[in-house]
């Protein structure tokens, strides 16, 4: 173990995940033409936005924030902006709770979600040349840590993961999250992963950048959480910022977490504990503290003359190490993924870095730094992603660049969102069975439990003429609705969830007919996207 300290679907079912790059490509090539980037990063052009520019673009701040707000019903929002070792701006708008008093403030906390991640590569930073290096192999300072090759698993490392470059899937392991697995868990079970190119392939994973965020941990001899809090947050003094959800949880002053429901109105519905992937999406912070941290950032690791974090590693996070987005036409602009960042250059030549955080149970967050301009920007939002915290960012550049925004980014922005969404949906609709639907066997034939290595065992139950099935160490209780023969249908939970999905029974051979036959294995359609999502009778 790691050691602390249906049909099958072939299309990515979470929708952050394709999002991220989509969306990257827009904060940092603004949707504008141009030819690919070289394999070396381009020196860096003189800055080109005048004071009076960022100033204007500052100013119209409120009246972008304020006009996103009314035409999305997010409640509350906060902005830092820095330019020039400077926080130029720094409000809260709306409330923290929808229907309740309590407006946004400055020092509200807000739940990062991965915007957590160029918070993780900072403190990585901080240790670097200490007890680990970028690339040092994960394994050396993770023991019990596997993937399925053998030879990945000897050599991946930790710039590896934080640059999503490992061969593992998009978004591996989250589904056990959901489920309610720890962390260990989690990490143990990444060797069940299929894997694609080392080092030739993205895929934005949350717990690959987790077990390298663990392994640094653990070569400082801490949790992840204090070494967060020493290295980066306490030198820095970013007090309400935390790598614990515990403390985001008990903050007098924060902003709770929203969905859209279906008559258009925000309610805080759920609670988003992610402790278990903290240092890809566990951070919590405030507009406050997001403005250090970008001052910091623009300055080289410095904090009023005082070096922070060493410029060179922090440099490292910087540079391109894979590509992300491939340009979508011949003239179009190539997308990359740095160590915990989104890195592109626009029109100008100029590097641009961002990041975007999304949690479907309730929050959206954003980053953005034209580092030559020494300009940047962090929008928090206390609601489900629907391209608000995108298109402040986007609204704000394009305004210190052209005078006004250039497009419509909030509308671009949450169709991509949208079309994700129904990309992740079961191409089954199970609200509708066939009209010759068979029936299903009697209960006994599916009852039971089935056993799978990654998973875990999953237990089918029957109870007042209903079936469900039970995964997880909770467990988590499903119902199951019967669609056709042997195929349920249930309605998937949590971060991840896509809707209705299907459940298949195979019954064993020999069996056809007998309508006293019983499974002997059963496929949960939304947990077999890496076909792993089988499970047998023992």
């Amino acid at each position: 173990m790691v050691t602390m300290g249906v049909r099958r679907q072939t299309r990515p079912r979470r929708r952050t995940a394709l999002t991220a790059a989509a969306v990257a490509s827009l904060l940092t090539a603004g949707c504008t033409t141009g030819s690919a980037v070289a394999a070396a990063p381009p020196p860096q052009p003189p800055p080109q936005l005048t004071q009076p520019q960022v100033d204007d673009a500052v100013g119209r701040l409120d009246r972008i924030v304020q006009d996103g707000m009314r035409r999305t019903g997010v409640p509350g929002v906060a902005v830092a902006v820095v330019h020039k070792d400077r926080v130029v701006y720094l409000k809260g708008f709306g409330e923290r709770q929808a229907g309740h008093s309590g407006p946004v403030g400055p020092d509200t906390v807000f739940e990062l979600a991965s915007l957590s991640k160029p918070l993780a590569s900072t403190v990585v930073a901080g240790a670097v040349g200490k007890a680990i290096d970028w690339d040092d192999p994960v394994g050396t300072h993770l023991p019990g840590f596997a993937l399925k090759d053998p030879w990945v698993t000897d050599h991946v490392t930790v710039a590896d993961l934080f640059a999503h470059r490992s061969g593992l899937p998009d978004h591996a392991g989250d589904l056990l999250e959901d489920l309610g697995y720890d962390r260990a868990y989690v990490l143990d079970h990444l060797r069940y992963e299929p894997l694609t190119a080392f080092r030739a392939s993205y895929a934005y994973t949350n717990f690959g950048v987790t077990a390298a965020g663990q392994a640094v941990a653990n070569a400082t001899n801490t949790t992840w959480e204090k070494l967060a809090e020493d290295t980066l947050y306490g030198p820095a003094g970013m007090n309400s910022t935390s790598s614990r959800f515990s403390d985001y949880d008990q903050a007098g002053d924060k902003a709770a977490t929203h969905v859209k429901d279906a008559n258009g109105t925000w309610s805080a519905r759920y609670v988003r504990d992610a402790d278990a992937q903290s240092p890809a999406g566990g951070a919590s912070s405030t507009a406050r503290d997001m403005g250090t941290w970008l001052r910091l950032q623009l300055a080289n690791g410095k904090l009023d003359g005082k070096q922070i974090i060493p410029a060179d590693p922090l440099e490292r996070t910087h540079l391109p190490e894979i590509v992300a987005q491939p340009p979508a036409a011949p003239a179009g602009r190539t997308g990359f993924y740095g160590l915990g960042w989104n890195v592109g250059y626009d029109d100008q030549g100029r590097l641009r870095l961002s990041h975007s955080g999304a949690f479907e149970l309730g929050a959206n967050t954003n980053v953005t730094m034209l580092p030559g301009e020494e300009l940047g920007i962090a929008v928090l939002t206390n609601g489900a992603p629907v391209g608000l915290a995108d298109s402040v960012a986007l609204d704000f550049f394009d305004t210190a660049q052209h005078g006004r925004p250039t497009t419509d980014w909030l509308t671009l922005v949450d169709k991509v969102y949208q079309q994700q969404e129904q990309e992740n949906r079961s191409p089954t609709d199970y609200a509708k069975p066939p009209q010759n639907a068979a029936a299903a066997r009697s209960d006994d034939a599916y009852t039971g439990t089935y056993d799978n290595d990654f998973y875990g065992p999953l237990t089918v139950t029957a109870a007042g003429g209903e079936l469900t099935m039970k995964l997880g160490p909770k467990p988590t209780t499903f119902r199951l609705t019967h669609f056709d023969g042997d195929t349920f249908s249930f309605e998937t939970t949590g971060e991840n969830a896509t809707g209705p999905s299907g459940v298949t029974f195979k019954v064993g051979p020999g069996s056809q007919g007998a309508g006293d036959a019983t499974a002997q294995k059963v496929t949960v359609e939304a947990f077999d996207e890496n076909g792993l999502g089988t499970f047998t009778r023992p």
